[in-house]
């Protein structure tokens, strides 16, 4: 029986993976999320998977789930490495790692709060070196397209970003804190892979997007706000800053074939390789909610970079992937989700 660990798995992207994994092998899952920023597995996991064993802790047929910190979940791996066999899992390291703990939010909690968003530093050096101790067979890190060099992403100066515009050797600054701790992660992936020899794959993923991602996040929250026919419709800055939006399923996809591909702590793009405005996005959703609203700028709010859109050719031409989810499929979907949570009063 293999057996997986997912960290910050109740998060939009960890949760959505681990459903992934339920339905497509016979694998044990152990998942760890403090539900500082997630959603507690018994809204999203099937009944039959979860019982409640502690305030803390809850176990399954497939999944072992701990609310903590990771940080602390490794720690008990120092004070005693075999002590999962307690829960009946006969293991001293796992088979596939994925860390997706990390401290998240939108572009208000990037720059309001950037400090905060520094902790990413903490948490990313304390898994790096944790699985260098017990060694997994392999380990995902979730990198961010912030990586990339903001002078790259200007309205004068915006390119598709390649995966060789990041070279460690010659930087360009990464957008703010949340950048420059991804940064950092993807270059201890590196010293995992070649000082540890622990195989590491790094993703890069754009603006991930889904059905039951958090109103927080601008797509299901422009999209719930159409479904209610705002108008005037506001948007943070002028709105003609874009995006490569790219859907969850895609994303995961992309992520699981990077596991089984890459192995040196090298990082991929995963996007549609497509620049969209918000203010395109605005006028998909409107136009599904069958009105034309008036633009507002918002122009004191937070709008990050102008221009951020993946180049996918390296993906493409190396590994044969491609995302399969088009913009209008993938936002007809959140736009139905978001009419359902309005509807339950969301």
């Amino acid at each position: 029986m293999k057996v997986h660990l997912v960290t910050g798995a109740c998060g939009f992207v960890g949760r959505n993976l681990v459903k992934r994994l339920l339905s497509t092998s016979s694998d044990f899952l152990v998942i760890v999320d403090d539900l500082s920023t997630g959603t507690t597995p018994e809204s999203w996991l099937p009944s039959s998977e979860l019982f409640e064993s502690s305030d803390s802790e809850r176990i399954g047929e497939r999944i072992l789930y701990f609310r903590q910190d990771c940080r602390k979940f490794f720690q008990r791996w120092y004070e005693n490495p075999e002590w999962l066999k307690s829960y009946g899992l006969d293991i001293v390291s796992f088979d596939d790692v994925f860390h997706f703990a990390a401290i998240v939010g939108g572009r208000s909690k990037i720059e309001g709060d950037p400090m905060m968003v520094a902790l990413d530093l903490a948490i990313d050096a304390e898994f790096f070196y944790w699985i260098t101790r017990f060694k997994p067979k392999r380990a995902l890190f979730p990198s961010s397209s912030a990586a990339y060099p903001i002078d790259l992403q200007t309205d004068t100066a915006a390119i598709a970003l390649a995966e060789s515009d990041i070279n460690f050797a010659k930087m360009g600054q990464p957008d703010m804190t949340y950048g420059w701790s991804k940064l950092t992660g993807e270059f201890l992936a590196q010293v995992a892979a070649k000082n540890y020899g622990i195989s590491v794959a790094c993703v890069r993923p754009f603006s991930g997007y889904g059905e039951d991602q958090d109103l927080s996040y601008p797509t299901p929250a422009i999209a719930a706000r159409a479904a209610r026919k705002e108008n005037p419709f506001e948007v943070w800055g002028t709105g003609y800053q874009g995006r490569d939006f790219v859907h969850i399923d895609d994303c995961i996809d992309c992520i699981l074939m990077a596991l089984d591909n890459i192995h040196d702590g090298s990082a991929i793009n995963i996007g549609m390789g497509k620049l969209t405005s918000f203010r395109d996005l605005i006028e998909v959703f409107t136009s599904f909610a069958g009105y034309k609203p008036e633009i507002r700028a918002l122009v004191d709010k937070p709008m990050g970079v102008h221009s951020r859109y993946a180049n996918m050719d390296f993906v493409g031409n190396t590994f044969g992937w491609k995302a399969k989810i088009s913009i209008e499929e993938g936002m007809r979907r959140v736009y139905e989700a978001a009419i359902t949570r309005i509807k339950n009063g969301a």
